[in-house]
């Protein structure tokens, strides 16, 4: 289990980033106080392409099943690469 020091943002951004071989990974750390507890999440990954969004998030979820328990908050966002392109030209 993922002890409570392990929970930062940088921690959670790396496990993502290699779990769903993400080429793009931003984890906000949304707590007040900056205590780790609450999180918002931008994954871009090709795992995402041609997924609707509950499997996207499930892939997401299932990469920080130790780490979910000891979060309150948890906002994420998938996208696949085109759709990250097509967000970044906006």
């Amino acid at each position: 289990m993922a002890a409570a020091m392990e929970l930062s943002a940088h921690y959670l951004r790396e496990k993502l980033q290699r779990d769903l071989e993400a080429e793009h990974v931003e984890v906000e750390d949304t707590t007040p106080n900056r205590c780790a507890t609450s999180f918002r999440v931008l994954v871009v990954s090709t795992k995402f392409e041609g997924k609707p969004l509950l499997q996207r998030h499930r892939l997401v979820n299932e990469c920080l099943s130790e780490e979910l328990p000891h979060i309150h908050a948890f906002e994420q966002k998938t996208l696949t690469p085109g759709q990250w392109a097509r967000e970044q030209s906006k």
